[in-house]
């Protein structure tokens, strides 16, 4: 009699550039669908080689690797997340970078956001709250050799005055209200990006472009879900 044989498994493990070719085409299927709200049917060229360029599984902790390239936003600790790739895709396509221009973003996380960003404008300037996020983003954008991301801890509400005005700004967290220093430290005919909602409730992801005359016209795109914009400023006022 013969031994039983036991059936081996058969894994049918996706390449590196498979998980990111169905990223891409991801991306350009939401923008497709959301189109209708957003008026974006599709995202430029550069921005989609940036975002098949930027190493993502770079970005998230070792133990959710495998799920870096997945349309989900994924846990990087303290609380924080890293976007969905369309939403990454779809606020860099907002904000209109341009080679050679400077960008102030709001809320660091892993860095991600900011590395594709560098691949698109002159400069990123980016602002974290928490410290250990900032000094581990800040040490893995050097590590990647992003030389044109500046990192620093602070709050966000803020921005970083000494480097104003900035030709666009993007917040990766969700303000009660658009900071008042921000629009002071942006540009004419510069863009900002920024979730505005309550922690955990209704959102909306809005685009303020800022005249010549420093008039600014408002539109909301896109229902979104984002973790809150923390520290003194980023909360609402209660008595």
């Amino acid at each position: 009699m013969l031994p039983e044989e036991k059936e081996t498994p058969v894994l049918f493990a996706r390449s590196r550039q498979e998980q990111v070719t169905e990223m891409l085409r991801t991306i350009e299927a939401e923008c497709r669908w959301t189109a209708g709200l957003t008026g974006i049917a599709t995202v430029r060229p550069a921005i989609l080689d940036a975002m098949a360029d930027v190493p993502r599984d770079a970005f998230v902790p070792p133990g959710i690797q495998a799920h870096a390239f997945a349309n989900n936003a994924l846990p990087i600790g303290e609380g924080q997340t890293i976007s969905q790739p369309f939403i990454v895709a779809l606020m860099t396509e907002l904000l209109d970078p341009v080679p050679g221009r400077s960008v102030l973003e709001i809320g660091t996380g892993s860095g991600y956001q900011a590395a594709i960003l560098a691949r698109l404008v002159g400069q990123v300037w980016s602002v974290e709250i928490i410290p250990a996020l900032a000094r581990e983003a800040a040490e893995r954008l050097q590590r990647l050799g992003f030389d044109n991301v500046a990192v620093r801890s602070g709050d966000g509400y803020l921005g970083w005055p000494e480097h104003a005005p900035y030709d666009g700004v993007i917040v990766t967290a969700a303000a009660p209200h658009i900071p008042p220093p921000l629009l002071e430290q942006l540009r004419p005919g510069g863009r900002l990006v920024i979730p505005l909602g309550h922690p955990y409730g209704p959102q909306e992801l809005v685009l303020v472009e800022k005249e010549a005359d420093g008039a600014c016209r408002r539109r909301n795109v896109l229902g979104v879900a984002f973790v809150p914009l923390t520290g003194g400023h980023g909360r609402e006022e209660r008595p």
